[in-house]
């Protein structure tokens, strides 16, 4: 879009959230890029929930970028059972990270979302007009919720200051640094490391979640950080963006190249008293594919490279079972 100061070199770029899945994976991709001064503090040196906290640190720092890639996520279990959590800590970040992004004149902010946003019932694939045309999925309602009012605060402050702040919704994210915690991980990792512990283990079956038949689109995370470079560079606009591969799977699908890769002969078998979560999540990417824009790894390639960063992490004792 004209009238973009692309990003450069000679930024200061805070990332935060910059020790999660994303955050790390935006780094590689600033470091690739050149960017000299990239700012990632670690929780215990700011607490981003903490508005005072954060106000102070963007006066001593001065960042003139912000990549706001933090949150406290976790799958369908860790909603449904911590929604106070995922509301008020989301809610928490954003309004501290944004005011403070106004107060002390950083240029342009980008506010990373999720593809929860969406109603649970909304047309296939979805288009970010879609956005509050219908109720959320009540697995994830706490989370989507602080989701959306971090887009709507952007864009609030874009109206009333004239900030650039802009947003994007990733579909379901995945790659290299997920989380595989037995508590806390979405479907990807989470599938991976009952495979593996089912494989060690000598088992011949597994029960996955849910009918197998609802459908998920995945980016690998690698993916995501390229699409947010490429916003910062050429979009400057209200809407937030879809950002995902337009492709989506059966979790059936995905679970069967899973065991392929982790596990083969291993027998799999769905529990349908679980819950299934939105029946399906596709996005439509139209608009970040019409800037020029689109994901480059596929589903398999990305699968390969995710296990054996998994390997790797258990070989090094950065990953427990």
């Amino acid at each position: 879009m004209t009238g973009v100061r692309p990003l450069t070199a000679e930024d200061t770029v805070l990332v935060a959230g910059g020790r999660g899945l994303v955050g790390r994976a935006l780094l590689r991709r600033l470091a690739q890029r050149g960017v000299k001064r990239v700012l990632a503090p670690p929780r215990q040196e700011l607490d981003l929930r903490d508005p005072v906290a954060v106000a102070r640190w963007f006066s001593t720092h001065r960042p003139t970028v912000v990549l706001m890639a933090a949150g406290t996520v976790g799958g369908i279990l860790a909603n449904a059972e911590r929604p106070a959590e995922f509301l008020r800590d989301n809610l928490a970040m954003a309004v501290a990270v944004v005011d403070a992004a106004h107060q002390h004149g950083v240029r342009r902010l980008l506010y990373l979302g999720s593809s929860c946003i969406y109603p649970r019932d909304a047309p296939q694939p979805m288009a970010e007009e879609c956005l509050l045309t219908g109720p959320l999925e009540q697995t994830n309602e706490g989370y989507a919720l602080a989701k959306i009012s971090g887009i709507k605060l952007c864009q609030a402050y874009r109206r009333q200051y004239g900030c650039d702040f802009i947003a994007a919704m990733p579909t379901n994210l995945y790659g290299p640094g997920d989380n595989f915690s037995a508590e806390g991980s979405h479907v990807i990792p989470g599938m991976m490391r009952r495979f593996y512990e089912a494989r060690e283990r000598g088992e011949r079956r597994l029960v996955v979640w849910g009918s197998g038949r609802v459908r998920r689109e995945f980016l690998h995370v690698d993916d995501l950080a390229d699409a947010c470079l490429f916003l910062l560079d050429r979009y400057s606009g209200e809407s937030h963006i879809n950002v995902g591969t337009g492709v989506d799977v059966t979790i059936q699908e995905l679970a069967e190249a899973m065991r392929e890769l982790v596990a083969p002969g291993l027998e799999i078998e769905f529990d349908p008293s679980k819950p299934d979560g939105t029946p399906r999540k596709l996005l439509d990417c139209s608009r970040i594919h019409a800037m020029g824009w689109k994901a480059r790894i596929s589903l398999r390639v990305g699968l390969r490279q995710t296990y054996e960063w998994f390997q790797d992490a258990l070989g090094k004792g950065a990953v427990r079972l």
